[in-house]
């Protein structure tokens, strides 16, 4: 160790020696740190370890108990959970004198302050977990939310992934579908449809009314019990207006499908019984100048025909 003694007899330690100085402290408190260090290292692994264990054995078991959604979540979370309860452990091992219940403070503000800054994306977080938890609806399930209409192709914890009937992939946001209205189309295993066929005035209607029912009980896909129903609703501009209610399959090929069999049949049916489906009946009400314009045009026309007859006349005299 360089030392230079000054004139007044003081000792001055030059900036090497300092930083040797420093150099060695550190060195000795890593020395005296290392074998914690590596301590709270293996039980951090300890608990990462077991953390995919448990995510291992719980996903399927959860899986079947709910669903493969559920199961994926919830055996994450479960990992996660024991990724912090060793880090909670590691810390106090490797660092003393770190105070946890402060280190755990300043993570509860930190938290705070995260929550402000991704509030979108933790919300999204937030109702993923309690869509999957609650299950209105799981994936396979045809469902309409905010406008979108489809079948549920799988939910994350951020986004729900809606297939349209269209064949288009469509991702909503978790957020959107939690505080959204949800219809859920196979929520039962049938659903009821409708479908509302005109009859003319001149027809008997409990007859019409009974050739319909007929029909619709002998169509493949209508289900007999709800029975199917008709009733007559309104006096249309042309007909009379008999809606036409049964139930079906709750997937939407089977509902369209069926619906397509009813159509059908129903004006098969209604032609052989000589029950007349009329076409909408428009009357024309002319007013003065319309009917002064139409009077015109033909005494213009009758004067073009008379004139024509004259000059054939005039060619067959001199002829």
């Amino acid at each position: 160790m360089v030392i230079a003694q000054s004139a007044d007899s003081s000792v001055d330690v030059s900036p090497v020696a300092r930083i040797l100085d420093s150099i060695e402290g550190m060195l000795q408190t890593a020395a005296a740190l290392a074998p914690k260090i590596a301590i709270a290292l293996v039980v951090l692994a300890v608990f990462v370890v077991l953390g995919r264990l448990a995510r291992r054995i719980l996903r399927p078991r959860l899986g079947e108990l709910k669903t493969p959604s559920f199961g994926r979540v919830f055996s994450t979370l479960a990992y996660a959970a024991f990724v912090v309860a060793g880090l909670a452990i590691a810390i106090p091992i490797a660092f003393p004198s770190v105070d946890v219940a402060t280190a755990l403070g300043g993570l509860g503000l930190l938290t705070v302050a995260a929550g402000f800054a991704f509030q979108d994306i933790l919300s999204n977080l937030l109702s993923g977990i309690l869509l999957i938890f609650r299950q209105p609806f799981t994936s396979g399930d045809q469902i309409e939310v905010n406008g979108i209409k489809g079948t549920v192709e799988a939910i994350t914890i951020r986004e729900t992934q809606i297939k349209t009937f269209d064949g288009r992939l469509v991702v909503v946001p978790n957020k959107d579908v939690y505080t959204n209205a949800i219809e859920v189309q196979t929520a039962d295993d049938r659903v009821r449809s409708s479908l509302v066929v005109g009859v003319s005035y001149d027809t008997d209607l409990a007859r019409a009314r009974d050739v319909a029912l007929d029909t619709l009980r002998t169509i493949d896909g209508v289900i007999d019990d709800p029975e199917p129903q008709a009733y007559f609703v309104e006096f249309g501009a042309s007909s009379i207006n008999l809606d036409l209610r049964y139930w079906t399959g709750s997937r939407q090929a089977e509902i369209r499908r069926v619906q397509d069999q009813v159509v059908e049949h129903v004006k098969a049916a209604f032609d052989e019984a000589g029950i007349d489906i009329p076409f909408d009946i428009v009357t024309l009400d002319a007013g003065a100048s319309f009917a002064d314009l139409f009077a015109a045009r033909r005494s213009a026309a009758g004067s073009s025909n008379g004139a024509g007859n004259g000059h054939v006349g005039a060619a067959s005299d001199v002829s």
